[in-house]
């Protein structure tokens, strides 16, 4: 939980241990509206619940890319709060409200999220740069660790850019909320990524290639599900 009393947010991870997602709820203390980040089906209504207990409305939900590992819930609390829902552009989820690219902005209270496009993991991947303070990466960047590249029309190449050229270029103490985590980690930073993430800390474009091109990564167990569903805003299809 992080309290940012002076801009008046708060920001809450959620977790989900079956596909270790992070979800983020962020909340606007003043106006009593929140966003969830990569939310999923199956938590949602463990977050609605949540948010509604608290005497928070859901205003927006944003999906960082098409999940290969989950499915999202965005269409499920857009059916039962009527909150807009948001995807990337060129994503395929057709259903969405709104459509984000580089550079986009939403402002929802005191929350103000700019749109950076991070392809990568896939070519629709965005990450969000909350308040100038935090970025929420999804699958580009993690703690110590980054997304894959071999399924979903992936790329080491346009990863290593969006890394090293867009999010390294962020203030070394802009705090960094991943989209998974698998080891316990909640939280780091861009300075400390750029130091010590082994995957691509003082690599060369080359070597970021190799490490991904030899991952050996199992398919995830609901790709087949997973995507088609997203692209329906997580209406199994």
């Amino acid at each position: 939980m992080v309290i940012e009393k002076r801009n008046e947010i708060e920001i809450k991870p959620l977790y989900d241990t079956e596909s270790g997602t992070w979800t983020y709820l962020l909340l606007d203390i003043e106006s009593k509206k929140a966003i969830l980040i990569d939310p999923v089906l199956e938590k949602s209504e463990r977050d609605l619940s949540y948010i509604l207990s608290m005497g928070y409305e859901l205003t927006a939900t944003i999906d960082t890319h098409m999940h290969a590992d989950h499915i999202t819930a965005a269409g499920e609390l857009r059916d039962k709060t009527g909150c807009d829902s948001y995807a990337p552009e060129s994503s395929g989820a057709t259903c969405a409200n709104h459509f984000l690219k580089d550079g986009d902005t939403i402002q929802i209270g005191k929350l103000r999220l700019k749109t950076i496009h991070t392809p990568g993991h896939t070519p629709c991947s965005i990450s969000l740069v909350l308040n100038d303070a935090y970025v929420f990466t999804g699958d580009t960047l993690f703690v110590r660790g980054c997304g894959r590249t071999d399924f979903q029309g992936g790329s080491s190449e346009a990863l290593y850019e969006s890394i090293t050229n867009k999010l390294f270029q962020l203030p070394e103490e802009t705090i960094v909320f991943p989209g998974h985590d698998y080891k316990g980690f909640v939280y780091s930073t861009i300075g400390e990524e750029k130091k010590w993430n082994p995957r691509i800390a003082n690599k060369s474009l080359d070597e970021f290639k190799s490490i991904m091109d030899n991952l050996n990564l199992p398919e995830p167990k609901k790709i087949h599900e997973a995507v088609p569903a997203n692209r329906a805003c997580g209406k199994v299809v």
